[in-house]
């Protein structure tokens, strides 16, 4: 194992001098009452349109969202979205429709919504979609990169879910990939296998649609404490855990061989688990601990040591969550990278990253095409077997939210043959992954197609109110 100290590294990179400044306390969002659920999520996310952030609330779960633009004291009268029995525990903008967002909640259901571009005029309570397929509370939600409508949940219930939210079925469900409780899901760039990590310290490769792991790494850290993992571009693997002496710890992996990482980097002795939000456009790499007053950023390339430490960013008081602004968000006339918005106990503090440049033009090698609205694939291409990676659009001359479609999530028509009930049909060709590592005679979990929506295992509830206000 390659293990490496991340001080001291000196190389050439545009990215070495990333400047990490919080807006003025003006252009903040005060009196937030931010969620003290403890479970371990951003809490928050952000479109260029368009802010949530999960708020505590008497006798249920409910989130703020507001404009993206809007700042100053946030009245306690503002409306928020209330739909869930029990506490929201994480939130997801769909990267294909920057009004519809997810909400997955301890009451055992994920909602889908329809924001209005203003914001909320009034509470929000009735949800687009409601999808019921758990059976203990929910907590992470990642919507495909790539196919319109894909979202995939994982509960309490060690269960991963595929929805098409566009009809309200639950498309692949993988029960017995895991023995624990599940800490994170992530998909790769094409959206055809997904990595999870997991209690049981294992980080798995997966494909959904064939229900099978493909590749396991037993105890891909050492010690007990959550673990984190997310897909980058070329198709390696981040992760961040807890070494056995309870450092906190990232590694880089390579697919094609889990038996080693590429490089091991201890980081410090905090506890907060740490959250990686990664920027393909720029292949860095954010890590923000919950509990920590730091942001730490990484850059990830092909040469020794693969993960180049930058700098850092460092406050006086720590973070409950933290949103990461699509790249489509960002000020390309300041140079301005990423944005964070941090949680505090009562406020949300903008935080931006920037590399400073003397010239006025658009940094084009700043900015290379970044993922844009447009899906590349419906659902049911998706299904069927097709990938395809994000649909890329350039940010020269800075980036137009376009005004709600109100119809992403439309009702289609059945999308499966009424008699291809087989969990593993013949549709999905086999992706070359899935045949290099099946080859090796790894396990598989179980995963099960519905096609008619009948059995039991499938629950599925498509608001009346759907099928015509969309």
């Amino acid at each position: 194992m390659n293990s490496l100290s991340w001080r001291g590294v000196v190389r050439q990179s545009k990215f070495r001098h990333v400047f990490a400044q919080a807006w003025k306390a003006e252009h903040c969002l005060d009196d937030v009452r931010v969620s003290r659920v403890t479970w371990d999520g951003p809490l928050c996310a952000a479109n260029p349109k368009l802010i949530a952030v999960v708020i505590e609330a008497g006798g249920g779960g409910a989130f703020l969202v507001l404009p993206l633009a809007k700042s100053g004291r946030v009245d306690q009268n503002t409306p928020t979205v209330c739909g869930h029995a029990a506490p929201v525990l994480d939130v997801q903008w769909c990267p294909h429709d920057d009004n519809v967002i997810a909400s997955a909640s301890e009451d055992c259901t994920v909602k889908i919504w329809q924001i209005p571009d203003e914001g909320l005029t009034s509470p929000m309570s009735e949800a687009v979609v409601t999808l019921e397929g758990h059976s203990k509370r929910v907590g992470i939600l990642a919507w495909h990169p790539s196919a319109l409508n894909i979202l995939l949940t994982a509960g309490c219930d060690n269960v991963l879910c595929v929805w098409d939210v566009g009809t309200g079925e639950l498309v692949y469900q993988l029960s017995d990939a895991h023995p624990d409780l599940i800490y994170s899901v992530s998909w790769n760039r094409e959206g055809n296998v997904l990595c999870t990590t997991c209690k049981d310290k294992a980080l798995r490769v997966i494909d959904p649609r064939r229900g099978t792991v493909l590749k396991v790494r037993e105890k891909a850290h050492e010690g007990t404490r959550p673990m984190r993992a997310v897909f980058l571009a070329d198709g390696k693997i981040l992760t961040t855990g807890f070494s056995r002496m309870s450092e906190r710890q990232l590694a880089l992996w390579d697919t094609r061989d889990l038996s080693e990482p590429m490089v091991t980097q201890e980081i410090d002795t905090s506890n907060g688990v740490l959250l990686p939000f990664y920027d393909p456009d720029t292949n860095m790499v954010y890590l923000c601990g919950k509990g920590d007053c730091t942001i730490r950023y990484f850059e990830v390339t092909d040469e020794s040591p693969y993960v180049h430490f930058l700098s850092l960013y460092s406050s006086k008081e720590p973070q409950r969550g933290a949103g990461f602004l699509s790249k489509r968000g960002v000020d390309v006339n300041k140079c301005e990278i990423a944005r964070f918005y941090k949680l505090h106990e009562r406020k949300v503090e903008p935080i931006s990253m920037t590399v400073p440049r003397k010239s006025d033009l658009f940094q084009g090698d700043l900015y290379p095409d970044t993922a844009g609205l447009e899906p590349a694939l419906l659902a049911e291409d998706w299904i069927s077997g097709q990938d395809a990676p994000p649909i890329l659009v350039s940010l020269s001359g800075g980036y137009t939210a376009p005004p709600s479609k109100c119809g992403t999530l439309r009702g289609r028509p059945k999308l499966l043959s009424q008699t291809n009930t087989s969990p593993t049909s013949t549709t999905v060709p086999a992706n070359p992954m899935a045949v290099e590592m099946e080859s090796e005679g790894l396990g598989h979990g179980q995963g099960r197609r519905d096609v008619d929506g009948g059995t039991e295992r499938v629950k599925k509830e498509v608001n009346d109110k759907f099928r015509h206000i969309l």
